[in-house]
C-alpha cells in the first residue's frame, strides 16, 4: 500500500515539443507552448523543458527535424527524463517513429488532454464518453503496441502471431466502439428529454475557454458548491441550477471549457454535453481577461460555437478575473501608438464596449467587483426573452 502510494506521488518529468508554423510569430508559439505546460502540469506531469522549431510544414517521419529529434535525444537521455509530450497530433506513424527513436513514452496534444478528461470524469455519462474519445483516438495506433509480434517476412499465409493479435484487438475496439456509442445514444435521448421537461424557464449556458472562472460564477449566482479550480477541464459534467434574479427564475448550466485545437473526438464524444449548449436560449461566454492571450480565446470560443451550431445565440460576454489583470504601463513621454500589451483595462472596457455588438461586462467572480452589473444585464437578457416568449407570463 505504501508503496502504490509513492508510486503515484513520483513526479514525472516531461520535456515539451512545438513548432512555429507559417505565418506564426515566436511569441504566439511560444504561449501554445505555455498552455500545453499548464495541460501537462494539470495531468500531474512537471515541465522540464521546451524545445521549439520553425518548419512551414511538418516532417512526415518525426513531425520534427531530424537535428531538433537529435537534441531532444541528448537532453532527455542526460536528464533521465521518459515522457515527450507535442503541441500537436502525431499521426500514428510519426508517434511510432518517434518513440522508437527517443526510446521514451510520447505523447501528444489530444493523448494529454484525454488522460486529464479520464481523470476528471466523475459521473458515468462523463466517463463513458471519454472512454469512447479514447477508444476512437487508440483505434488507428494499435499496431504500435504489437511491434514485438511484427508481421513475418514473406508472402501470403506468412502472417504472424502480431497481426492476428492487431486483427483481434481492432475487432474488440471497433465493437467496443459500437456499445459505448449505443450507449451515449440512450444518455442522449434521456438527457434531451430531460431538458423539454424542465418547463418555461428561459435556459442560460455557460461557455468560455477553460479555466476562465465559469465554475465560479455558477457558484456566485447559484450558491451552489459546483468543483471550481484554477486547472483547465476542472469541470466536465455539466451542471444545471436553478437560479432567480429579482423574482425572476430561469435554469443556468455550466458546461465543458473549450480550447483551441480542440480534439475532433471529444467534440463527437462529449455531443450530449454540447446539446446543453446547442439548445441554450441565452450564452453567457465568460472570458480570462487577465490572459495575455484572451482575444485569441474569444475567437476559439465564438469558432466552436459556429461548428457545434451554437453561433447565433444572443450572448452576454462576461470578462472576469479583473482582479488578476495586468499590464505593462507605458512611458507618457512616448509618443509612439500604444501596442496591446500596454493597454489598461480602461483600455480595453472601452474598447469592447463601443466596438462589440455583444452586451458585455467586466467583473471579478472571486472577489465580487462588478457582480451586481452582471446580474442586472443578465436579467434583462433573461426578462426580455422571457416575456417575448411567454407574454401571458408576467413575472
Amino acid at each position: 500500500m505504501k508503496q502504490e502510494k509513492k508510486r503515484r506521488n513520483k513526479i514525472v518529468k516531461a520535456v515539451l515539443v512545438g513548432v512555429i508554423q507559417e505565418n506564426q510569430s515566436r511569441e504566439q508559439a511560444q504561449e501554445y507552448i505555455d498552455e500545453l505546460a499548464f495541460l501537462a502540469r494539470t495531468a500531474g506531469v512537471k515541465p522540464i523543458e521546451t524545445f521549439l522549431q520553425k518548419q512551414d510544414k511538418p516532417n512526415s517521419k518525426h513531425y520534427i527535424g531530424s537535428g531538433k529529434l537529435n537534441e531532444i535525444d541528448s537532453y532527455i537521455k542526460d536528464n533521465k527524463i521518459k515522457l515527450v509530450v507535442f503541441d500537436d497530433d502525431l499521426t500514428p506513424t510519426q508517434l511510432r517513429n518517434v518513440e522508437n527513436r527517443l526510446k521514451a513514452q510520447v505523447m501528444d496534444r489530444t493523448n494529454l488532454i484525454l488522460d486529464i478528461f479520464a481523470t476528471r470524469a466523475r459521473t458515468a455519462h462523463a466517463k463513458t464518453q471519454v472512454e469512447l474519445a479514447q477508444y476512437q483516438y487508440m483505434l488507428p495506433r494499435l499496431k504500435g503496441l504489437w511491434t514485438h509480434l511484427e508481421r513475418q517476412r514473406g508472402g501470403i499465409g506468412m502472417r504472424g502471431p502480431g497481426e492476428r493479435e492487431i486483427e483481434t484487438d481492432r475487432r474488440i475496439v471497433r465493437d467496443k466502439i459500437s456499445l459505448l456509442r449505443k450507449q451515449l445514444a440512450k444518455i442522449d435521448k434521456q438527457m434531451a428529454n430531460q431538458r423539454k421537461n424542465r418547463g418555461q424557464m428561459i435556459r442560460v449556458a455557460l461557455v468560455g475557454y477553460t479555466n476562465a472562472g465559469k465554475s465560479t460564477i455558477m457558484n456566485s449566482l447559484s450558491k451552489s458548491e459546483v468543483f471550481a479550480e484554477n486547472k483547465l477541464f476542472a469541470t466536465l459534467d455539466t451542471t444545471v441550477r436553478k437560479v432567480v434574479i429579482n423574482n425572476l427564475p430561469f435554469l443556468l448550466s455550466d458546461t465543458v471549457g473549450f480550447i483551441r485545437k480542440l480534439p475532433t473526438h471529444l467534440v463527437e464524444a462529449f455531443k450530449s454535453t454540447l446539446d446543453e449548449t446547442r439548445e441554450s436560449d441565452i450564452l453567457v461566454h465568460v472570458v480570462d481577461v487577465s490572459h495575455p492571450g484572451f482575444e485569441e480565446h474569444i475567437d476559439v470560443v465564438k469558432e466552436t460555437l459556429r461548428d457545434i451550431g451554437a453561433g447565433d445565440i444572443p450572448t452576454l460576454l462576461v470578462f472576469n478575473k479583473t482582479d488578476a489583470f495586468s499590464y505593462d504601463k507605458k512611458d507618457e513621454d512616448d509618443l509612439t501608438p500604444k501596442e496591446k500589451s500596454n493597454f489598461s483595462l480602461e483600455d480595453f472596457k472601452s474598447m469592447y464596449v463601443a466596438g462589440e455588438n455583444t452586451p458585455c461586462v467586466f467583473i471579478s467572480a472571486k472577489t465580487g467587483e462588478n457582480m451586481d452589473t452582471f446580474k442586472d444585464s443578465l436579467f434583462k437578457l433573461v426578462k426580455d426573452l422571457h416575456f417575448e416568449r411567454y407574454p401571458y407570463n408576467r413575472i
